[in-house]
């Protein structure tokens, strides 16, 4: 049993160093481009809620 478990340790070492790691600068432009983007969908939902929400007020009253 602690055979396997080493041979699976020597394993997940050996792929591990076959990763390709981002760069510090690919990171970090990624996380901002997923900030923008989460800021752009999240103001693109409150603005079609709002219109949304004043058309059903509409209609309601």
């Amino acid at each position: 049993m602690m055979k396997k478990f080493i041979q699976y340790l020597r394993d997940v070492r050996a792929e591990m160093s076959k990763v390709s790691w981002p760069t510090r600068n690919e990171v970090a432009g990624a996380t901002t481009l997923v900030v923008v983007l989460s800021l752009i969908v999240s103001a693109f939902v409150k603005v079609f809620d709002l219109i949304l929400s004043n058309i059903l007020g509409l209609i309601i009253t």
